[in-house]
């Protein structure tokens, strides 16, 4: 059975779930509204073994079911064009989300995204982020959560090159993970197929990939 949280994150991010078709697509205001970060994402889309849902614009939803028989690949290929951002780039990650994230010690504390000393990727995400320090106060590793919904956010981790091999992601992931369902979403966890090492991460801190994917159009 679908988690309760999970099920409402994916319909309010997407504006419909499930999808029980190899291909469904469906028009949202979503995609014309600034998502976490201020950015516009014109197409989002979830696949499981069970189907694949594709959030658009509702009026460019004629011209992406315009692709629906391609090859996945080549509807990605024109799905920017198709959704009226023609130059810009998509992208497929593994879609991973727990209810059960591993139960390892904590490794750092939140703080304000806007702290002395963090490195530049962790400050979009605004609010606290949850970082690891080391015995001097130098940062090490850090969480950013992206604010989808009020039912899921989604975790962004990083670590500093000398800080690795230490297990420090995989506790902070673990411990964002605790915090965000404490306050009652849904933790997800995107990563690209090729990257092992935040496979690894996200299986360690409990985060089982499950057969599902996420799709989407950014800025060039």
């Amino acid at each position: 059975m679908l988690d309760t949280r999970l099920y409402h994150h994916l319909v309010t991010w997407l504006g419909q779930w499930p999808t029980g078709r190899p291909l469904q697509i469906v028009g949202s205001d979503r995609r014309t509204r600034p998502a976490w970060d201020g950015a516009i994402r014109p197409a989002i889309g979830v696949g499981t073994p069970d189907g694949m849902l594709l959030s658009v614009p509702p009026q460019r939803v004629e011209a992406v079911r315009a692709l629906a028989d391609l090859p996945l690949r080549d509807l990605l290929d024109k799905l920017p064009g198709a959704v009226g951002f023609d130059g810009w780039r998509t992208y497929e990650a593994v879609f991973r989300y727990t209810v059960t994230p591993e139960a390892l010690p904590d490794a750092g504390v939140w703080v304000p995204a806007d702290d002395a000393g963090l490195p530049d990727w962790l400050r979009p995400f605004g609010g606290e982020v949850l970082v690891a320090r080391d015995g001097d106060g130098a940062y090490l590793a850090g969480v950013g959560i992206k604010r989808h919904d009020p039912h899921g956010n989604e975790l962004s981790v990083g670590t500093e090159p000398r800080a690795r091999g230490r297990g420090l992601a995989r506790r902070l992931v673990a411990q964002a993970a605790r915090r965000v369902l404490d306050e009652g979403a849904v933790p997800t966890y995107l990563h690209d197929p090729a990257n092992h090492a935040s496979a690894k991460v996200a299986a360690a801190a409990g985060f089982p990939d499950r057969g599902w994917a996420a799709y989407g159009v950014f800025g060039p």
